[in-house]
């Protein structure tokens, strides 16, 4: 009989003899014929429930939900205690007209002369166009929607006839990104733009809706079974906004996995390093705007989703506050750690796309203004948790410049119980994910799932409700302690991954690929933004030894995106003389 182990409550752990414990997971490296054996063994009847018990045994998740008394109540999605106002902040009318909200955002950002970039002024660094370049050159008729269209068209048909195919997106529609130009041209001719956001290109990821656009999540039936009718509501708000949507951007099959590989469709590369993966599930969004061919993205993150990809692939990714964007029109609209929210090539541009989508919570606020001094919190023993040394030197690097050049203040924390966060986070995103495709893998559809993502549903079914129940209080228990840190510190700081951009294994194209060590890695610092529903932020700020992007997460308090964004815009500009140009990039608004 296991023994059963009794947690002590939250407010009576003692911080000062918190160890930290470095995870080791436990599992199979599998590609080709092993992985699809390991699928047949997982999914017979008898044997696969004793392998994956087998499995969870090893990897202390039998004990901690099964053997476990945990004495907080369960928290079935984020619940936060009342939180103080963020200083310098400009409020957003959540009920008014999206361009409306932009346009305040707009005045919130730096004083910036976009002449000057095509005058030859600008540094000699590499740097992405700016959204406020492209209207720039709009209103100025340097250039026009239409004939930037015409590039991103002509290079998105490049990638389409690589072999092996590795496209950015998965449905696109040249006549219909014509359309949506020439309707722009218009506007700007007339002299009567939307916002800012007029003629400014978008993909998005390949799970919220776009119409007339299907949304198959990456997989190759999700589209017979749902029918998209209209926009998401995101979706809809940036269209309201002026924003030509190129199509739907490639990703890991149902979102179930961190690396972007994609059987069905072919894996989408790192523009980085075209041998290496670009990171997921929001794979095509990330690596599309890292390559210069859209200034944003809309994405998806339900375990780093959004800021795993903009971090391997050297790009801006914002995962917003639970609840503070809605989420409706997407495959993911009914679980409690998902979020939409946007990827680009710059801060502001997040900030600028953000201001568009948001709308669901009570009090959206943003600012970009360098008011106060923030104070971060750091867990160093975790920080220092990395595959490489890389990673943590250049994201320490980072935060000695702030704290130099604005006096930020740097505060040693201790966050308790990261395995138990680990596993709550899985238990809930997997039972989630489960339920939503149950009706679907009952009538067949299940068996066309790729390998990998079997593999994880194998997992998911064997999570008992009180699996769930458990986890949720653990997701109460861990609540707390983030409550308690964020009394003390504005933001916590890590690495936004524990390792830079994975090779693609050639084995791996075909069939897929699991490797819960990479997995583990990819994910180590993002499941507190998910599990507690908390705003973060990745923000590229150099890259490793092997010239692969490195990117630093902000994770703020519950409705603290102003904040974040304040202290990202800061490590950006103190970043930016270190910026490369991608091995992949294109040149869309100024292209002869």
């Amino acid at each position: 009989m296991a023994k059963k182990r009794v947690m002590v409550a939250a407010q009576n752990i003692d911080l000062s003899a918190v160890k930290y414990e470095q995870e080791e997971i436990k599992a199979p490296h599998l590609t080709g014929l092993a992985l699809k054996l390991f699928v047949w063994i997982v999914e017979a009847p008898i044997i696969g429930s004793l392998v994956i018990s087998l499995l969870k045994k090893q990897n202390k998740m039998t004990q901690l939900l099964r053997n476990t008394v945990i004495p907080e109540a369960p928290m079935f999605k984020p619940e936060y205690p009342p939180q103080e106002p963020e200083p310098g902040v400009v409020p957003l009318d959540v009920d008014g007209k999206p361009e409306d909200r932009v346009e305040v955002a707009l005045k919130c950002l730096p004083q910036y002369d976009p002449a000057s970039c095509w005058n030859g002024d600008s540094t000699p660094s590499f740097r992405y166009w700016k959204i406020r370049d492209y209207a720039y050159a709009y209103r100025s008729k340097i250039a026009t929607p239409s004939v930037v269209a015409e590039h991103i068209i002509s290079v998105i048909g490049e990638f389409s006839n690589k072999k092996p195919p590795q496209p950015l997106l998965i449905s696109f529609n040249p006549e219909e990104v014509r359309n949506q130009a020439a309707a722009s041209t218009k506007r700007f001719e007339e002299g009567n733009p939307l916002s800012i956001l007029d003629g400014i290109f978008v993909a998005i990821k390949d799970d919220i809706d776009c119409f007339p656009h299907p949304s198959k999540g990456g997989t190759t039936w999700m589209h017979e079974v749902r029918t998209v009718k209209k926009d998401a509501v995101s979706v809809s708000r940036l269209r309201s906004c002026g924003v030509i949507f190129v199509g739907k951007a490639n990703m890991h099959e149902i979102g179930m996995g961190t690396t972007g590989n994609n059987s069905n469709y072919g894996t989408a590369r790192n523009p980085h390093a075209p041998e290496r993966y670009t990171g997921g599930s929001s794979s095509g969004p990330a690596a599309i705007v890292a390559s210069g061919l859209c200034s944003a993205a809309l994405g998806t993150d339900g375990g780093g989703s959004i800021r795993i990809p903009s971090s391997l692939c050297g790009v801006v990714g914002l995962k917003t506050t639970y609840g503070r964007t809605d989420i409706g029109g997407s495959l993911c609209d009914a679980g409690t750690v998902e979020i939409i929210g946007p990827i680009a090539s710059t801060v502001e541009d997040v900030m600028l796309v953000y201001s568009a989508i948001l709308g669901t919570s009570l009090a959206d606020r943003i600012s970009l203004n360098p008011s106060g001094i923030l104070a971060t919190g750091k867990y160093t023993a975790w920080f220092n948790d990395v595959y490489s040394t890389d990673i943590s030197d250049k994201c320490e690097d980072a935060l000695n410049l702030l704290s130099q050049t604005h006096g930020c203040e740097m505060v040693e924390i201790v966050i308790p119980q990261l395995h138990e966060m680990s596993t709550a986070h899985l238990v809930s995103i997997g039972s989630e994910c489960l339920s939503s495709l149950n009706p679907y893998c009952e009538d067949g559809h299940g068996a066309r799932l790729s390998y990998d993502t079997r593999t994880s549903m194998a997992l998911f079914r064997s999570f008992s409700a009180s699996d769930y129940v458990a986890a949720q209080c653990l997701r109460r228990r861990i609540m707390y302690y983030h409550m308690e840190i964020f009394k003390k510190v504005d933001v916590i700081v890590t690495p936004t991954t524990g390792m830079t951009a994975p090779i693609i294994p050639l084995s791996a194209l075909k069939d897929g690929e699991t490797d819960m060590r990479v997995t583990g890695y990819l994910m180590r610092f993002v499941i507190a933004g998910n599990l507690l529903g908390l705003p973060a932020i990745s923000i590229p700020v150099g890259y490793d030894k092997q010239g692969l992007p490195i990117g630093l997460q902000l994770i703020g308090r519950p409705w603290g995106e102003a904040s974040v964004l304040r202290l990202a815009l800061a490590i950006e500009e103190l970043c930016a003389k270190s910026k490369k140009r991608p091995a992949s990039f294109y040149d869309v608004l100024k292209s002869n």
